[in-house]
């Protein structure tokens, strides 16, 4: 997948396409079925598949106080559109002149001037130009002015008749569900971040946990402890994954990622950059009366863990 930051990157000859547009947080099955559609027209016809999307989310610039929690970052964004197989994504900077641009204008330099688009698809709620004033509506007879056509993808709907949506994701990573979560997503729920140095209490109880910094990328689910995976360059390791500020100890102010990769005492990840992704919760955070009492917790959570990273009914 080639990614273009701005339409300015876009080569002068550059091939006719068909583009959907959109946040993409999360890379969402909603999102996964726009993109399939996408793929199956721009095969059809010839056309490169490109997604145009953003780099923020459109209320961090011009609403901060009401921007909800981003899923992903825009690195892990990229990495999961180009898994979906595109030829390209064209990541705008999300500015107060792009927020400002007219509709009209918004579709003739990006779709039609920079991408020779053919085919748009989107959702039936898509919105775009200043303001939102644009809708699906104006998008077809801008269409037909510019010459292209519009195709409509139906939401998906996998429970009880209502549609995937990040906020749906997100309301469900903030109870600690990851399974419906990553059901909804299409893949697990991911966070990315710099392995630093920790108080070493892991190490001195027997569990040693590598420590993400407090900048990671990515939705940290409810507190608790989960069965997951930590990836590191290239390597997936089965590990047991803690979220909170540990209330057996005191002096912890922030909530932190802490992982134990089952098995492995004498592993340095230090300064790597990580994955660490959560499958399954297994129970919520609990403060003990001492030591013992919380190794013997551990141990039952890491055979936990363990059973269920090696169900052979599970896929994750």
């Amino acid at each position: 997948m080639k990614t273009l930051y701005g339409v300015a990157s876009v080569p002068a000859e550059w091939p006719a396409s068909a583009v959907c547009i959109g946040k993409f947080d999360g890379v969402h099955a909603g999102h996964r079925a726009v993109i399939g559609g996408l793929k199956t027209l721009a095969q059809e016809h010839g056309l490169a598949a490109v997604v145009v999307t953003f780099d923020r989310h459109p209320l961090a610039l011009l609403a901060p106080e009401a921007c909800p929690e981003a899923l992903v970052s825009t690195e892990q964004k990229l990495g999961l559109l180009a898994d979906t197989g595109v030829d390209a994504t064209v990541v705008l900077e999300f500015t107060r002149a792009l927020a400002a641009l007219p509709p009209e204008e918004f579709v003739d330099s990006i779709l039609v001037r920079a991408l020779r688009t053919r085919f748009v698809l989107v959702g039936r709620d898509f919105r775009f130009g200043a303001g939102g004033a644009g809708d699906v509506d104006l998008l077809r007879r801008l269409g037909l002015k510019f010459g292209f056509d519009v195709r409509l993808i139906d939401d998906v709907k996998p429970h009880h008749d209502r549609r995937v949506s990040s906020t749906w994701i997100r309301d469900l990573l903030r109870s600690g569900d990851v399974q419906t979560a990553t059901d909804l997503l299409g893949h697990v729920p991911t966070v990315r971040g710099l392995v630093v140095h920790g108080a070493a209490r892991g190490r001195e109880l027997g569990f040693p946990t590598a420590n993400l910094a407090a900048d990671a990328e990515g939705f940290t689910p409810a507190d608790g402890v989960y069965a997951g995976w930590l990836t590191d360059a290239g390597i997936r390791y089965p590990a047991a994954i803690s979220v909170g500020n540990n209330p057996t100890f005191e002096g912890i102010e922030r909530r932190q990622v802490e992982a134990y990769v089952l098995d492995e005492t004498d592993l340095d990840l230090y300064d790597h950059v990580v994955d660490v992704a959560f499958v399954e919760r297994i129970r919520g955070m609990v403060a003990y009366s001492g030591i013992e009492p919380l190794i013997e917790q551990i141990r039952d959570d890491v055979q936990r863990v363990r059973g269920i990273l090696t169900d052979p009914q599970r896929t994750v």
